[in-house]
């Protein structure tokens, strides 16, 4: 098998052959190896783990296989992993040239605990927007990430590089955050799947700076890899303060009843707020049909809460001004003005406007808790538009200075806490994906992969891999 197809098996297929032997964990290793080197042009690492390293990993994973003692399904499996998660092994700096690498806290953090207990091997860590402030791939400290469908583009964010990894064949899953749609909107496009879980379902430390806005997802070739990482990501940690029980129908990751028969659906292609892009609308609306095809009761629903931004907006800048709030005057000066205005706008917040913005994330949570008495599944885009010129913070169309103009669908779902799936329903006329969200109620993870993988394996959209 040539380095090129192995690059682009997803992490089932690569342990499925691992088990079969008919594939090894070396010659895996060094397929990621020779992607990371024809790739370097989109610019996705901060930094990555050494050649010398990856195939010591890769060696000891073969060793394991060969006596039928694999760790898991993803030892010897490479993934990356965003660079806002916390690592021994590599300092977190966020994008931002104001972290100093040697106070920089040196520990795993659940997800990454998780995925090295199982004998995955972390290529690196990737790129983010700095502190994760915007849906989009670029920094002061590394400079613009693109996206592998076409590097003029953006691959948007903020975990930008693992999508734009995964996609040009770099690993085999890729794991991000997600505050306002950071998993989510990357994974729109460029193709994958990505998965903004409920919140505490899967472990997080330390908090995010964005407190109970952010949480962590897998990013995925496919359904099925989404079911097998979370599988991993979900088995508990104390340290997590809003830690959920866990769940063990999660171990059987492979039993997704794939079906959509009876299913009560809304899809709402604006949220009564939202500017959509033409090509995304028709390609969403495809997808709608799909369902309906599948089995579906699909209503159309024009305004299913009202508008959130103006609540998430001081939510989202509080958050970032209090957790770059020990900052020198120095350091503020580093910062990217786009940033540095969100957090002077995030220090205006008086008291009695946060509480009221924290009041309506608790009504929407609320409404929607109560809206999905009455149906399974809520249906949307998952970005406005498709990807765009790398650079530039929107569309044109849009407003030239906030980027929530183009991503109103994903952020409402960080300020509920409730879980957000999407994969991909289509192409833009320029070639792009575009991506269908789906959302569901607290903790029904499960009925999300289950509608996601009947809509995947009906949908002949091409997925994952830009190459």
């Amino acid at each position: 098998m040539t380095d090129e197809n192995i690059c682009r098996l997803t992490a089932r297929q690569v342990s499925d052959r691992y088990r079969e032997r008919s594939l090894s964990p070396r010659d895996v290793a060094k397929a990621s190896l020779a992607r990371i080197d024809a790739s370097r042009d989109l610019n996705v690492f901060v930094v990555t783990a050494s050649a010398d390293e990856i195939m010591r990993q890769a060696e000891a994973s073969e060793g394991r296989w060969k006596m039928g003692m694999p760790l898991g399904p993803l030892d010897g499996v490479p993934i990356t992993v965003k660079d806002a998660l916390v690592t021994k092994q590599w300092p977190t700096l966020v994008g931002s040239k104001t972290v100093n690498p040697s106070r920089s806290l040196r520990e795993d953090a659940p997800a990454i605990a998780r995925m090295l207990e199982e004998g995955a091997i972390i290529l690196g860590k990737t790129t983010s927007s700095e502190f994760g402030w915007k849906a989009l791939g670029d920094s002061p400290l590394t400079g613009i990430t693109r996206n592998p469908w076409n590097p003029e583009m953006t691959p948007g964010g903020s975990s930008a590089g693992s999508a734009a990894a995964l996609a040009a064949g770099i690993g085999h899953a890729a794991i991000g955050t997600d505050a306002g749609g950071s998993v989510r909107v990357p994974g729109a496009f460029c193709g994958l799947v990505a998965l903004k879980a409920t919140r505490g379902r899967i472990p997080t430390y330390p908090p995010s700076a964005l407190w109970t806005l952010g949480h962590i997802g897998p990013m995925c070739v496919d359904v099925v890899d989404t079911s097998l990482m979370l599988s991993v990501m979900t088995k508990p940690d104390a340290r997590d303060w809003n830690g959920a029980p866990p769940d063990p129908s999660f171990e059987n990751w492979q039993d997704i009843d794939a079906s959509l028969k009876g299913l009560r659906v809304a899809y709402s292609p604006t949220f009564g707020y939202g500017k959509v892009h033409p090509d995304v609308r028709a390609s969403v609306d495809v997808a709608v049909n799909i369902f309906e095809e599948l089995g579906a009761h699909v209503e159309a629903i024009e305004k299913p809460f009202a508008d959130p931004t103006p609540a998430f907006r001081i939510l989202f800048s509080a958050g970032i001004a209090h957790s770059l709030r020990k900052l020198t005057p120095q350091q503020r000066d580093l910062l990217e003005p786009g940033l540095a205005k969100m957090v002077a706008e995030g220090e205006a917040v008086d008291r009695t406007s946060y509480m009221e913005a924290s009041e309506a994330a608790m009504t929407l949570s609320r409404e929607m808790r109560q809206f999905h008495e009455k149906y399974a599944l809520l249906l949307s885009p998952t970005v406005a538009v498709p990807a765009f010129t790398a650079g530039i913070l929107s569309p044109e169309g849009y407003d030239p200075d906030d980027w929530f103009s183009w991503s109103p669908f994903s952020y409402p779902f960080n300020m509920t806490g409730q879980p957000a799936l999407t994969l991909p329903c289509g192409l833009s006329r320029g070639g792009l994906p575009i991506g269908l969200q789906l959302v569901g109620a607290h903790y029904s993870e499960k009925l999300l992969l289950a509608a996601a993988r009947a809509f995947e394996v009906a949908n002949p959209a091409p997925i994952g891999r830009a190459f």
